[in-house]
């Protein structure tokens, strides 16, 4: 699978196929901001290689051919129902989905708002949206998400980031390299350009007040696993360690010493390992 489609939109697809190897159900990696499927190439190696079939799709508003105007096209309601097309697509039997960043709220909310098609979710970085609102409330995470206010401006912060460069350094304020930073921008440059790309990518930003679920106060029922970091520049530990509120089923929390908020890129090995174990568990 390379591509697929939804109300007209047309997403592009990383398919890293085991092939004869059965691994059982399918394991889906969503990225968050401002990456692409790329970004998960180490960790989706290691759980092809344990004999997974993988889909990274570019999601809503990365993938050239789906970006929409409107900001209420991208509510998470809209972005859950693209990743249940993909899972449609690959044959409709429930997946494991994995999510970093905006990916791990992707990944929640699917396992809160259609639980019939996740076997186990796992959220990286991020937690459920109903423990992170809450820590914006009762923590510093509302100054460490200062950013966000920030994208809600249209306009602004696309045409400051998409300046030669800009992303990148950006980024490597946050703890990503200087090498995987560049990586980061030039693949988002090569999706129709910088900044539709990164347009497109503060749309989920920009459609937060239009959610239908305000906040998603849903609790997820299937086997969870939560792996933050201590080292995380966005995502206070107040917010990770809530996340267990929101969780009704079997549930594991890791939390990785001296890891900024990138954990796919700097320990993919430890980030697989520990997917491994929670979708054979």
């Amino acid at each position: 699978m390379d591509s697929f489609t939804r109300d007209g939109l047309r997403f592009d697809v990383t398919d890293h196929d085991p092939g004869p190897i059965d691994g059982g159900p399918p394991v889906l990696l969503l990225h968050g901001f401002p990456q692409t499927a790329i970004s998960w190439e180490p960790v989706a190696r290691r759980l092809a290689g344990a004999g997974h079939r993988v889909l990274a799709p570019d999601q809503r508003g990365y993938s050239p051919g789906a970006r929409p105007a409107a900001r209420r096209d991208y509510r998470i309601e809209e972005l859950v129902a693209d990743v249940a097309a993909l899972i449609d697509a690959a044959g409709g039997e429930p997946v494991h989905v994995v999510g970093h960043d905006w990916g791990a709220i992707v990944a929640w909310a699917l396992a809160a708002l259609d639980p019939a098609r996740v076997r186990t979710v796992t959220g990286v970085s991020v937690p459920h949206p109903a423990a992170f609102f809450r820590a914006m409330r009762s923590s510093r995470q509302a100054l460490l998400s200062w950013y966000t206010y920030v994208f809600q401006v249209p306009g602004l912060a696309d045409r400051y980031l998409s300046r030669p460069g800009a992303l990148a350094a950006a980024l490597r304020r946050t703890g990503q390299t200087p090498q995987r930073a560049r990586r980061d921008e030039a693949a988002l440059a090569a999706r129709g350009g910088l900044r539709p790309a990164l347009s497109g990518g503060m749309g989920w930003y920009r459609a937060v007040p239009h959610w239908e679920h305000r906040g998603l106060p849903v609790p997820v029922e299937v086997p969870a696993l939560m792996v933050g970091s201590d080292g995380d520049s966005a995502v206070s530990l107040e917010a990770v360690h809530g996340n267990g509120a929101w969780m009704r089923g079997p549930y594991r929390l890791e939390v990785l010493p001296g890891v900024s908020h990138w954990i796919p890129d700097e320990v993919p090995d430890r980030l697989a390992d520990l997917v491994l174990e929670h979708v054979v568990g």
